[in-house]
């Protein structure tokens, strides 16, 4: 289930969750865990996100983060398709 929130403040704090389907626990493997990383780290390098903090469970990833230099949801929308699992 998903719940969408309206982002008034582009250049806030923002607590977010990204969920597995069905809440597989992928995040056992090393190899599921880089891809989280790597993409975490190529949005902050590449894309100026700001990270905060961040935890990675065995099935979800819950991270503050905030944005300046575009809209948080095509941000949100980048770093969610690189962070799906091929």
């Amino acid at each position: 289930m998903g719940y969408a929130y309206k982002i008034t403040n582009q250049q806030g704090l923002y607590y977010v969750t990204f969920t597995i389907k069905d809440w597989v626990d992928v995040f056992t493997r090393n190899e599921y865990r880089f891809i989280v990383t790597n993409s975490l780290n190529y949005c902050i390098k590449q894309k100026g996100l700001e990270v905060y903090a961040w935890v990675l469970m065995t099935n979800h990833l819950h991270a503050i983060l905030s944005y300046q230099k575009m809209s948080f949801p095509t941000l949100y929308v980048t770093l969610k398709n690189s962070l799906q699992l091929k």
